[in-house]
């Protein structure tokens, strides 16, 4: 891989040349004299000549200057996300007594410096002179009295391109843009007059290079109330301060626009979400920062992106509220406590947004709503992967820095919310709102878009897939052309009838024995007649007599075109009739023939199985499949073959029904042979695929499912089996976890434990943090006994902070080993988890029966009650009742509990026995 521009490498000098004003107007009424001063990243680059030129007429600058491209200064992400400010100021008239000179700016211009990155060396643009407020070229736009706009004529070059060949084939350049934050709580909105004004900041971090990570800061987001909804094609921002001129700060070309809520990629995307949304988006108070910020990515910072990703699919979009500059009083920042400047950290939340989809070969881009959630380290660790608070570092490093140290490159990971209020606000209720509660009941969302230039992940063109499938099935060889010819036509008729008479002959000889022996008298006609009919019925239901139809049709057929059919047109039309005639007489005279050979007679004689085309057999194969007549149908879908064995469809039928018999392997012959005649038959690629996949063939499968999609770009079901394939394959090839899971679940149901355990392995080598996979370890120690591992693996999964996909069973075992070990306190603590999530008659059974070993009888019989409403035929449950009750309760309760029990564990019934013999009444036998 070729390697970008070191530090020490050569500097790329980047050249901008203003060459002309146009429309310009100052505060004079008939000349203007002006100057040009252009910057880059913080940097002013120089100055043009002051010239004088007529009001909304041209003046020639051939002003220029430039910088130095680099890794050290002015690098290339700089260039992808800063523009060169071009500000146009007017010198005015000195007045008396004036030592200096004062200037007015007229407006301010953009360019774009993207071009360069992607490989250009020279480019030329008029690019819009934005007006300051208040100044005349602002007045004319707004009278109308300019109606062209003044620009300037701006060119940029570089000696030779930023970036090689290679070197612009493997960068990317990543685009993240934050929109608008919805629903946002009340308490965002600070008491008039109770603290300084506030804006609203957003960061993430990305990485540049394999070395290099930047924290994206999205400042300036203003809180707005509602009323109306955000218009839809609003232009996007600029990553960069408060520009002179407001309309400079938009980024040429960039717009937002909106899409159907059930095609972004983000959380409420439901239909019980769209009224909620649409009620946040019109009428409720909402931030807004619109910018976008553009990251150059060199091929070491594409490949970390792919790899972070794979890693932790969830990536962090921290959002709190700032003080804006020069806010507060005395123009101080606030005191110094000698650490990190925590009341600044007020509304901390945080934003998970999910990157997978980015990792789909050909994806681009992901956009969504995503819920905002109050800060936690333990929750960033567990969802995202990551201990290091962007914000908290952000503000930590200045403050580190101004008392003579390094900022801090590793944050602190402590299991307790960050502060999300100002320590200073005087409101009263702020500080009062808890922050689950605060986000829970707001349900504050933020519309966020995250894009690449070019996929990570390269999707095959058509052309690649094609190939690649071609690879796997190579396309059959259309059938050879018979040899022309009337005589050869006549031959091949012959060479039938004689194939077919042979077979019928066959047929008879296995029926009724040799057909021709010496010495034997001729059969009578009824005789005759019997297995003439029985010989015709056998062969209707075989099948054969329809191929043997076809097979003689076929050669009447090439007769009749060979010896008879014309390819000018009748000019006479006794000739037309003479040819009609003659070709009536020959297929009559020659069907006759052919059908006397092979016995057949009249449908009425014999009743066999009617004749019929081949849409109807393709009725009868599918009847008889839906009835489970597999082998009638089998016989109707060889017949559908015999007839035509160049439809993929056909063989598309036939492999269906071996799946429906679990024949995989002749099933994925159908459908390679149905490839084979049509490498684009879809039903057939999807059905390749999933055999594919069932046989551990993944890459195979995702070819596949691929080719699929190319051939039908609409088809759900076929980009549904793709986005599974690419599920069960990790990012660099081979089994994901997520397979490993699955087929351990599959080999637990077949109690193959040992092969599940060493899945389950597999598994936790790419996702130790899955509570699902420890919970199936669990399991699997659970049902060979080995109930002290499996207490482990379950309290485990329970650890987590995020639940296992189904924690009813986890909970039942768990509480039955705690019942085992005596550990009773822990049984009825696990119980009353189980309880509150998924109340069953088994939780609170196991409720009641630990709190009955805890002694706390009222509480003991709630939970049996409980349980005895949820199921009252469970013996077990009005076993314990029986216990309370002997304990608790009258003589006459007592008995009548018994009465009904019907239990069949022995301990129960031996301890019932002991406690009625204690206490004196009562027989456990009656």
């Amino acid at each position: 891989m070729e390697q970008f521009r070191g530090v020490g490498d050569k500097a790329t000098l980047v050249k901008i040349t203003v060459l002309r004003g146009n429309n310009l107007r100052g505060n004079k009424a008939e000349s203007i004299l002006n100057y040009v001063r252009a910057e880059f990243n913080g940097i002013v680059l120089g100055d043009s000549h002051k010239l004088d030129a007529a009001v909304d007429q041209g003046v020639d600058y051939n002003f220029t200057c430039s910088f130095e491209c680099s890794d050290a200064a002015h690098t290339l992400d700089d260039m992808a996300h800063k523009p060169v400010i071009l500000t146009v100021i007017e010198v005015l008239p000195k007045e008396k007594k004036q030592k200096e000179e004062k200037t007015a700016v007229i407006g301010q211009a953009i360019v774009d410096l993207l071009p360069l990155l992607h490989g250009q060396v020279s480019f030329f643009s008029t690019v819009l002179l934005h007006p300051t407020p208040g100044s005349p070229a602002e007045a004319a736009s707004q009278d109308g009295s300019c109606k062209v706009g003044p620009s300037l004529d701006v060119t940029v070059c570089v000696p030779e391109p930023l970036l090689s060949g290679v070197q612009l084939s493997d960068s990317n350049l990543l685009k993240v843009t934050v929109e608008t934050a919805y629903s946002v709580p009340e308490v965002w909105n600070p008491v008039s007059g109770s603290g300084p004004l506030s804006s609203y900041v957003a960061a993430l971090q990305v990485p540049l290079t394999a070395e290099k990570e930047q924290v994206l800061m999205f400042s300036n987001g203003l809180l707005k109330v509602g009323g109306e909804s955000e218009p839809m094609g609003r232009p996007r921002k600029w990553p960069l301060g408060p520009l002179l001129a407001p309309g400079a700060q938009f980024i040429p070309g960039a717009s937002m626009e909106g899409e159907p809520i059930e095609m972004e990629d983000g959380d409420l995307t439901s239909i019980e979400d769209r009224d909620f949304r649409k009620e946040a988006e019109t009428n409720k108070k909402r931030v807004s920062w619109d910018t976008e910020r553009r990251c150059f990515l060199d091929a070491d910072g594409a490949a970390c992106l792919t790899r972070r990703i794979a890693e932790s699919r969830l990536w962090p979009v921290e959002v709190m509220r700032s003080p804006q500059v020069g806010a507060t009083k005395g123009g101080k920042a606030g005191k110094d406590k000698g650490g990190e400047d925590e009341t600044q950290l007020s509304f901390h939340g945080v934003a998970y947004v999910d990157m997978a989809p980015l990792l789909y070969p050909g994806a681009r881009r992901v956009r969504g709503a995503y819920r905002l959630y109050p800060f936690y380290d333990s929750d960033l660790l567990v969802k995202a992967k990551r201990n290091i608070s962007v914000l908290r570092e952000s503000i930590r490093a200045p403050a580190t820095q101004g008392r003579g140290r390094a900022p801090s490159s590793v944050g602190s990971c402590k299991a307790v919310p960050s502060k999300m209020f100002d320590g200073g606000h005087k409101g009263g209720k702020d500080t009062k709102e808890s922050p689950k509660r605060m986000y829970a009941d707001s349900r504050t969302y933020i519309i966020i878009e995250i894009a690449l230039e070019k996929s990570l992940v390269p999707k095959r063109s058509p052309e690649e897939l094609a190939k690649r499938v071609m690879e796997l099935i190579p396309p059959r060889a259309p059938l050879p052309r018979r040899p022309a010819g009337a005589e050869r036509a006549v031959q091949e008729y012959q060479a039938q009838i004689a194939s077919v008479a042979g077979q019928v002959l066959e047929q008879y000889q296995q029926l009724f024995g040799p057909a021709f022996l010496p010495g034997e008298k001729p059969l009578d006609p009824t005789s005759q007649e019997q297995r003439k009919t029985k010989l015709l019925g056998e062969l209707n239901y075989s099948g054969k007599y329809f191929a043997f139809k076809e097979q003689i049709k076929y050669s009447v057929v090439r007769i009749v075109r060979e010896k008879m059919l014309r390819t000018e047109a009748f000019s006479d039309p006794e000739q037309l009739q003479a040819f009609l005639s003659q070709l009536y007489v020959f297929l009559v005279d020659e069907m006759h023939v052919a059908l006397n050979k092979t016995l057949s007679v009249d449908a009425q004689e014999t009743q066999p199985r009617p004749l019929v085309d081949c849409a109807q057999l393709i009725h009868f194969a599918k009847e008889a499949q839906l009835n489970g007549d597999y082998q009638l149908a089998a016989e109707y879908y060889q017949e559908q073959l015999t007839r035509d064995r160049s439809d993929p469809a056909h063989w598309f039928d036939y492999g269906v029904l071996y799946m429906l018999t679990a024949d995989y392997q002749k099933a994925e012959e159908c459908f390679h042979y149905a490839v084979s005649m049509e490498q684009t038959h879809l039903p057939s690629l999807l059905m390749c695929g999933i055999l594919a996949e069932m046989g551990g063939r993944l890459e195979e499968a995702e070819t596949f499912f691929e080719g699929a999609t190319c051939v039908d770009p609409a088809n759900v079901v076929a980009w549904t089996l793709f986005a599974l394939a690419q599920e069960l394959l990790c990012p660099g090839g081979g089994l994901s976890s997520s397979y490993h899971l699955a087929l351990a679940r599959l080999q637990l149901l077949r109690a193959e434990y040992g092969s599940a355990e060493s899945s389950l392995k597999e598994a936790l080598n790419d996702s130790f943090q899955d509570p699902d996979v420890w919970a199936l370890f669990g399991h699997i120690h659970h049902l060979t006994g080995e109930f002290g591992k499996a207490q482990e693996c379950y309290e485990r999964t329970l650890d987590f902070v995020t639940d296992a996909t189904d924690t009813h069973p986890i909970y039942l075992r768990l509480g039955s080993i705690y019942l085992q070990e005596g550990e009773f306190q822990r049984a009825k603590t696990t119980y009353l988890r189980a309880c509150k999530s998924s109340p069953s008659c088994l939780t609170w059974l196991g409720l009641g029966i630990a709190c009955y070993r805890l002694g706390e009888l009222t509480e003991a019989e709630d939970a049996l009650t409980e349980a005895n409403i949820l199921n009252n035929g469970n013996a077990e449950v009005w076993g314990y009742l029986s216990l309370v009750c002997l304990q608790v309760s009258s003589p006459v309760h007592r008995n009548r509990i018994h009465k009904t029990l019907n239990l069949q564990k022995e301990a129960v019934l031996r301890e019932i026995k002991a406690l009625q013999d204690h206490v004196g009444f009562g027989n456990p036998c009656f």
